[in-house]
């Protein structure tokens, strides 16, 4: 148990208002030294005023009758609540450096005080913690802040939205439901008004974007989870099909402890393991399965295992020349 843990305990045990004898104390405070407890009664009377005594009569330890109620300045943290704070410190500086900075920085700003007083310095979190994103795609700060105004003020929004597939811009006009962080980048769920359907929106794809007259449509939150939320990725769809993935043995080690859908169902057969999981486009499905190689096989549907079949064939084509 840290200093700061044995502080926030110390005072706990005080303020139940009875003298509590040290060797009552101590084993609460993580088995300390009788000297290690004095040295902390001492630090808290002269850097904090707490109103600490020690009552003769009872031969306990207590808040002195009478003094203001007395709490430690600031928040105090356990181990555990430390370690999630400093995470989320890190966190907050890694989802995607610059495009939150404007609205994260107060937050930082009150973190890092409060990291200041504990017993763990910010050079050592930023050394001893890494976070690493993947394949994240660049967003506009402009467009961001835009976005997630309308996204919170229930507003319509005009989008130039880039096609990669197609390689053309189509001006829409949609009501935002929701931003979505997603695999190290940004989506907007929104109602197309141009296809009268949601639609899910990358927004690095975003070239334009106003401020429309006129709320949003609403849709319920059920109806979100339901199209764009049961099938896999962001391909999402209300019609749905299964895939049925068997893992090699090797692979199932890693595998079944990942979460791939919120609905997947998995099993072992003979060391083989088998996962299932919705989908409405194979897209994003297609690129999970070919990164696991010969160490995975679909077994349905048969449109899905066609589709790996074609692209490994086209695949080992290239690589014939």
């Amino acid at each position: 148990m840290d200093r700061t843990e044995r502080f926030y305990k110390l005072c706990k045990e005080l303020g139940k208002g009875k003298p509590i004898p040290v060797h009552k104390l101590l084993p609460l405070l993580g088995e300390v030294s009788r000297h290690t407890f004095l040295r902390d009664i001492d630090y808290l009377q002269t850097h904090f005023n707490a109103p600490i005594e020690y009552d003769r009569a009872s031969k306990g330890w207590r808040f002195i009758p009478g003094a203001e109620q007395f709490e430690l300045p600031g928040l105090w943290f356990t181990p555990n609540e430390a370690q999630a704070l400093i995470t989320l410190q890190r966190l907050l500086s890694h989802i995607q450096p610059g495009l939150l900075e404007p609205y994260l920085r107060p937050v930082q700003g009150r973190i890092q005080k409060l990291l200041a007083r504990s017993d763990h310095s910010l050079d050592e979190v930023q050394r001893r913690i890494r976070i690493l994103q993947q394949n994240a795609r660049t967003v506009s700060p402009q467009y961001f802040e835009l976005i997630s105004h309308a996204v919170l003020a229930r507003v319509r929004l005009s989008l130039l939205h880039y096609n990669r597939e197609r390689d053309e811009a189509i001006r829409r006009e949609v009501s935002p439901q929701r931003l979505v962080h997603y695999r190290d980048n940004w989506y907007l769920d929104a109602y197309c008004h141009l296809r009268s359907e949601l639609r899910t929106f990358s927004l690095d794809t975003v070239q334009e974007a106003s401020v429309l007259n006129g709320p949003a449509k609403a849709i319920v939150d059920q109806k979100l989870d339901t199209e764009l939320g049961s099938s896999y990725g962001i391909f999402a769809g209300a019609k749905t099909q299964t895939a049925v993935l068997r893992f090699s043995p090797m692979r199932a080690r890693w595998v079944a402890q990942e979460q791939w859908h919120p609905q997947q169902k998995g099993r072992f057969e003979d060391s083989y393991y088998v996962l299932e999981i919705p989908y409405s486009d194979d897209r994003e499905l297609l690129m999970d399965i070919l990164k696991h190689g010969t160490e995975v096989e679909v077994l349905s549907p048969k449109n899905l295992r066609a589709r790996v079949r074609d692209t490994l064939q086209q695949a080992y084509e290239n690589y014939k020349k």
